[in-house]
């Protein structure tokens, strides 16, 4: 089989050498900081640091999606952190979410800053703060809450399996991209089989579960994800496509989306978000343009 070995796992696993793949420059078994480096503090209620990766988007579709509601208070500042470069261990960041991941968020709207950290986390406090996106009625917001974490729980074996071996690793292992293969394609059936019978996911209102389970598969069907739409023949999921394209159409979606992205066509990455107005005056096309 392609990628197999004669290795045997030692009796004490050791960190002696870099695991090799795209991120084998940040990747360690410890926590912590590695340097002494504060946040910037901008003018808004809301801080967040963040990337915009799908986890990433899930936080600024929320906020633009509130602020298109007529929510002023969820005017918000968005900081770039660049995993690649470490950021996500320098001391202030550490300090409001110990884990070191993106999306991190800092509310200063009250007396004393509240921190919040992983998405689904943060979805869930600002539904919960501004009133929108999370049914209240019992039935309706357990609905709402099981997809939300479904898509915490399933997200991994789409990115850091999937993903992983078939888009970052060093070398091509057959076993493992069938075994995760195998599982998104599963996911993928269990998304389809909901969207055939419900509009969204937790029924016929889109709410804070489309929101966190969108990046990641409506991007991994509308062929954005790791370059994989045709090997796993997302053409089959057809309402997964449906919705894909219904939430794509939404224009707080297409504005959540640039904000905090690195790659892309020029036009579509606004590297940070510190007023409404950077959208039309600060993306890396206009600042390219300004120079």
């Amino acid at each position: 089989m392609s990628g197999s070995s004669d290795y045997t796992p030692p009796k004490v696993w050791t960190w002696n050498k870099a695991n090799g793949g795209q991120f084998a420059s940040i990747n360690r078994p410890i926590a912590g900081p590695t340097h002494d480096k504060e946040l910037p503090v901008g003018r808004h209620p809301l801080q967040l640091y963040s990337l915009g990766t799908p986890n990433g988007q899930k936080v600024t579709i929320m906020l633009e999606e509130l602020l298109a509601l007529g929510y002023s208070g969820a005017e918000y500042d968005a900081w770039l952190i660049k995993i690649g470069d470490g950021d996500q261990f320098g001391s202030g960041f550490v300090a409001v979410n110990p884990n070191s991941k993106i999306p991190a968020l800092m509310d200063r709207s009250g007396s004393k800053p509240i921190r919040v950290f992983e998405s689904g986390a943060i979805l869930t406090y600002l539904a919960e703060k501004f009133g929108a996106f999370l049914p209240t009625e019992p039935s309706a917001r357990a609905e709402c809450l099981s997809w939300l974490f479904w898509q915490m729980g399933s997200a991994p074996y789409l990115g850091g399996g999937f993903g992983h071996f078939y888009a970052y690793a060093p070398t091509k292992i057959e076993y493992a991209i069938d075994r995760f293969a195998m599982e998104v394609k599963r996911q993928l059936d269990v998304l389809d089989r909901r969207l055939a019978e419900s509009e969204y996911l937790a029924g016929s209102e889109y709410t804070i579960a489309d929101i966190a389970v969108w990046p990641w598969y409506g991007g991994l069907v509308k062929g954005w994800t790791y370059g994989a739409a045709e090997f796993l023949q997302v053409e089959d999921y057809k309402n997964v496509l449906r919705w894909a394209d219904a939430i794509h159409s939404r224009p707080a979606v297409q504005r959540g989306r640039m904000v905090n992205r690195l790659s892309g066509d020029p036009s579509s990455q606004l590297h940070e978000r510190h007023d409404a107005s950077d959208f039309d005056t600060r993306t890396q096309d206009k600042l390219a343009a300004a120079e």
